[in-house]
């Protein structure tokens, strides 16, 4: 297929022995991209569609196979390699980085010194900022926030409006969604779940196939694990184990 969208120009810098050419575009690409204006750099036209809105600006990186389409957009020092695709309206930017085959399409945004790797997928109107990290099988999607030095690993998942931030790390098959809230140095492993207006920060842990959903809040030095539900209003807090088949819904304060 012929390419009248862009062409590489004879600028060029190298990231380890991988040569990157800067791209030039050959017509007006959207709103974005005037016709003769420079944009970032690629190894090969395979990185960046022939069709669409996609473009690579200022000095973003885009090599290996990865691949930037549809109306997708890599900006700022962002480097995006592998077998990684960035697709539909996604944005990559800042320092960002997406590698390994990660994927993030939809509305979704990595930006900031986020990396985003493995088989990660960013998806909908998903951000994942600041010095997060989202890898191995994570899923993040709908209108959740990953940010501050937050790590999503494993099969976990972060949706809905949920927001994971500051230290906080959500692993293995973990879940998170609603609008639910876990910050701090909290963890959230196994099977857990933290849903509805759940709050969970500090240095707290959920884990096994404990749910923590409703307005309750599980903080300090909690554990929470084994097959306890944690709900409505209630509080689990200081150095509280709440574990077993225990169920707490009336507001109590552990």
């Amino acid at each position: 297929m012929s390419n009248d969208k862009y062409e590489l120009t004879n600028e060029s810098v190298m990231i380890g022995e991988t040569k990157l050419y800067r791209i030039k575009a050959l017509k007006d690409i959207s709103y974005r991209v005037k016709a003769g204006e420079l944009g970032g750099y690629i190894e090969s036209e395979k990185n960046l569609s022939h069709e669409g809105d996609s473009w690579i600006a200022d000095n973003a990186c885009v090599y290996g196979d990865a691949v930037v389409t549809d109306n997708a957009a890599v900006y700022g020092n962002a480097r995006v390699y592998g077998d990684a695709i960035i697709a539909d309206d996604a944005y990559v930017y800042g320092n960002a980085k997406v590698y390994g085959d990660a994927y993030v399409h939809g509305d979704a945004c990595v930006y900031g010194n986020a990396c985003v790797y493995d088989n990660a997928i960013i998806s909908y109107d998903a951000c994942v900022y600041g010095d997060a990290k989202v890898y191995t099988d994570a899923y993040i999607s709908g209108n959740a926030k990953v940010y501050g030095n937050a790590y999503v690993s494993g099969n976990a998942k972060v949706y809905g409006n949920a927001q994971v931030y500051g230290d906080a790390i959500i692993a293995g098959n973990a879940c998170v969604s609603g609008n639910a809230k876990v910050y701090g140095n909290a963890y959230v492993s196994g099977n857990a779940k933290v849903y509805g207006n759940a709050q969970v920060y500090g240095d707290a842990i959920i884990a096994g196939n404990a749910c923590v959903c409703g307005n309750a809040k599980v903080y300090g030095n909690a554990r929470v694990y084994g097959d306890a539900i944690i709900a409505c209003d209630a509080c689990v807090y200081d150095n509280a184990k709440v574990y077993g088949d225990v169920y707490d819904k009336n507001g109590k304060e552990i």
